[in-house]
């Protein structure tokens, strides 16, 4: 993904926030050289907010022939999207043309550089189930903790595989106009604020958020990239 050094994170924290409040995303397992396509799973999934992540998916799934072959993956999640027309992209105060504008898409994107570890024992499944729960759950839900003890449940925990996802590198990107002048981005944000499409609200905080502050003069030395202290490069041996 190109990540120019306006549009990267500004912190390690924004892009930790958009895995935990967005968890929905794309597993993308690349899986063993003789491989055309990766195999790619949308999935819900739950982040303990530092570099851990947990899912479970049905044994029937393809991903886990595609695991087996490399226990490594991609996990994906694009949010806060917004079609920005030609004319409200283009900047009058800068004598800019509307008739000749480029249009453009923001968007806030997560690429999560992933071990993976399969887990197979059913009580650390139950266990997984139990947190994925307690997630997603709405407050004051009847469903209970997931026992080994109960036939339902233990029948259904026999059918599916949990994946513990250990985070190695993020390659993150923040969409929202980086490189325009703070009064150009107050007026898009302005102009989708007025649309209010689908996700206009949540690029207009996204931009709105991320005007410089008032010493805040230059992108040096910024990337999207980000290495998670406390693990392993990519494909090196753990």
């Amino acid at each position: 993904m190109l990540v120019h050094p306006w549009d990267a994170s500004n912190h390690d924290d924004e892009w930790r926030a958009v895995l935990h409040e967005f968890d929905f995303g794309q597993l993308i397992a690349p899986g063993g050289p003789d491989r055309v396509l990766p195999v790619v799973v949308p999935t819900h999934f739950t982040f303990d907010g530092d570099h851990t992540v947990q899912l479970h998916l049905a044994k029937p799934n393809p991903v886990w022939r595609a695991l087996a072959e490399r226990p490594r993956a991609l996990l994906t999640v694009v949010t806060d999207y917004a079609y920005v027309p030609a004319a409200v992209n283009s900047d009058a105060g800068a004598g800019e043309d509307p008739a000749f504008g480029v249009p453009t898409s923001y968007y806030a994107a997560v690429q999560a550089e992933v071990d993976v570890e399969t887990v197979e024992d059913p009580a650390a499944k139950a266990a997984m189930l139990a947190t994925a729960l307690s997630h997603f759950e709405p407050a004051g839900s009847l469903r209970a903790a997931p026992a080994l003890d109960v036939p339902r449940d233990r029948r259904q925990i026999g059918g599916i595989r949990g994946l513990r996802l250990t985070i190695t590198g993020v390659n993150a990107k923040f969409k929202y106009g980086g490189n325009k002048t703070a009064e150009h981005r107050a007026e898009i944000a302005a102009a989708l604020q007025a649309r209010n499409g689908p996700m206009d609200a949540t690029a207009v905080r996204r931009i709105l958020g991320r005007l410089p502050e008032p010493t805040e003069t230059s992108w040096a030395g910024r990337s999207g990239r980000t290495r998670v202290p406390g693990t392993n490069e990519p494909g090196t041996p753990r």
